[in-house]
């Protein structure tokens, strides 16, 4: 077996390159995931958490560096070429799904698209059995409505299927986008708890990007932060176990302060030379 089942290596990325809005959102990232790991990212806006995500789901080539799963480079694999072996549940809950299709439907094509099996949704009575005892698990009741159109539900129960279409064929990587931001508290504590138990009772290596820093210190096993495209925080093992919000705070203060310093002797420079 590989010695990781993420290795992304070196990545670089610049968007709107050579024009006023040139953004480099991912600046010689670097990041290793062993099986089970389950990796929180922090960063402010624009830092490349979604960027990475991206990268590695295969939404675009990166200009630089390799990508590879379970020790195969992907680096120049398409999405949908990964989709075997990453899993993704998105923002929006109305991200990932086909609203007019009902839940038995959707749940029928997430399982055949990560078989290999095409896009067909018809279902025999013993894919409708199975199908439904997947979703009882997810203890909302779903089961009997899986002829109700998946658009017609509410955003947690819709997030909760898509976490579970997500992994109904085990993925090598599961990549969560702030899959809880657009839900109400109680909503999206729900998801929470559900995604904990998939990933532990699956064994799943875990990438998950958040705004919450409740969330980093409560559920994985290394948390990242990112700064301007690069990881500038990691805490794993001692480091991990005793993190605590205050802790992400003062992190996030000495990036702000950094920031100040850098403006402070960019503005000095100018005054001087121009």
């Amino acid at each position: 077996m590989p010695e990781h089942v993420l290795a992304a290596e070196n990545l670089h990325h610049t968007f709107y390159a050579g024009t006023p809005h040139e953004l480099k959102a991912l600046d010689g990232v670097t990041l290793e995931l062993s099986s089970c790991d389950f990796v929180v990212v922090l960063g402010a806006n624009g830092s490349g958490k979604s960027t990475l995500l991206n990268a590695i789901a295969g939404q675009f080539i990166p200009e630089q560096g390799t990508i590879r799963i379970d020790g195969t480079d992907v680096t120049r694999w398409p999405a949908y070429r990964r989709a075997k072996e990453v899993g993704r549940v998105f923002q929006n809950p109305l991200g990932g799904t086909a609203p007019r299709m009902t839940v038995a439907e959707n749940m029928a094509i997430a399982l055949r698209r990560t078989q290999g099996h095409g896009l067909h949704r018809t279902l025999t009575a013993k894919g409708r059995h199975e199908i439904a005892d997947r979703v009882a698990t997810l203890e909302m009741g779903l089961e009997t409505r899986l002829d109700d159109p998946i658009g017609t539900l509410s955003g947690g129960q819709r997030q909760a299927l898509t976490l579970l279409m997500a992994t109904l064929v085990r993925p090598s990587l599961l990549l969560l986008d702030e899959h809880t931001a657009a839900l109400d508290p109680r909503s999206a504590e729900q998801v929470l708890r559900l995604t904990q138990s998939i990933v532990e009772r699956d064994s799943l290596t875990t990438v998950m990007v958040t705004h919450a820093m409740q969330q980093a210190v409560r559920m994985g096993t290394r948390v990242i932060m990112m700064h301007q495209g690069r990881i500038v925080r990691d805490f794993s093992g001692a480091k991990r176990q005793r993190l605590k919000v205050d802790d992400l705070l003062a992190a996030f203060d000495q990036l702000r302060y950094a920031d100040q310093l850098d403006m402070s002797a960019a503005e000095m420079l100018r005054r001087t030379y121009v």
